[in-house]
């Protein structure tokens, strides 16, 4: 398979400033995500790799550029009408697609996001497999088990009071369907998808799921994320052996 990994980073941020040139535990976070893609290469030499950078943040782009000699990079501009708070994430990978396609045919587009740097290998794995086993799929994302469900014990305002969101007379959440919630670590799309034009929000189309360890659902976005991040892969990057592969060659990186 030919396969184009997206890694999409603006500069600044306002719920943690600069957040995605901050170092994790002394290791620069995007090479959390190098080291994920280069996992990934050692393991599938049959696939052929591209790693395009979308970003209009130079310091960024040359923690990624000395990594030329271990990754084929592709480096895209931050176009300015999708650099604003507001902009779909999709839009920016659909660009980021559109300018690698012109050089080649690409068979899966997987977008790891610099902020939840917590996956393995397998997770990887098991969206690219998923979204290549099922040909009506549009895109594959990495989820937890959800901690509450709306059919049991989350609830919204209607009118005066607080309600369920999900009508239902479950009376354990045992007995409701399973719920999950997006981490936001892995996206796979279809380059189909990705072609055609996209006027909902990614969840209303055909989408798989990738089942992760629960993290606390967590991503970087403030200084309390930072710290919990922080701790949480200081602690499991000893116990989980995987975990500790990404970031041993993210040291080395």
């Amino acid at each position: 398979m030919n396969i184009l990994f997206t890694i999409c980073g603006r500069s600044g941020s306002k719920g943690l400033k600069n957040k995605n040139l901050i170092k994790l535990n002394g290791i620069p976070l995007v090479y959390y995500t190098l080291s994920a893609i280069k996992l990934y290469q050692e393991a599938h030499p049959e696939d052929d790799v591209t790693v395009a950078v979308n970003t209009d943040s130079r310091e960024l782009l040359e923690m990624i550029r000395v990594q030329k000699a271990i990754f084929n990079i592709r480096e895209v501009e931050r176009k300015e009408e999708l650099d604003g708070d507001r902009t779909a994430k999709v839009d920016v990978i659909k660009d980021t697609y559109f300018e690698c396609r012109k050089q080649r045919f690409f068979d899966a587009v997987v977008d790891l996001d610099l902020t939840s740097p917590m996956r393995k290998l397998r997770d990887i794995e098991a969206a690219v497999k998923t979204l290549k086993e099922d040909k009506e799929c549009d895109l594959v994302f990495s989820v937890v088990p959800a901690r509450r469900s709306p059919y049991f014990n989350m609830v919204e305002k209607q009118m005066q009071y607080y309600r369920k969101i999900c009508h239902s007379h479950y009376t354990a959440r045992q007995e409701a369907p399973a719920v999950y919630e997006l981490n936001a670590s892995i996206y796979a799309y279809a380059p189909e998808f990705l072609e055609k034009k996209i006027d909902k929000t990614i969840l209303e189309y055909n989408c798989g799921i990738v089942e992760m360890k629960d993290y606390l659902v967590l991503d970087i976005d403030s200084e309390e994320d930072f710290v919990l991040m922080s701790v949480l892969i200081g602690y499991f990057g000893q116990k989980d052996k995987e975990l500790r592969r990404i970031i041993t060659l993210a040291k080395e990186l």
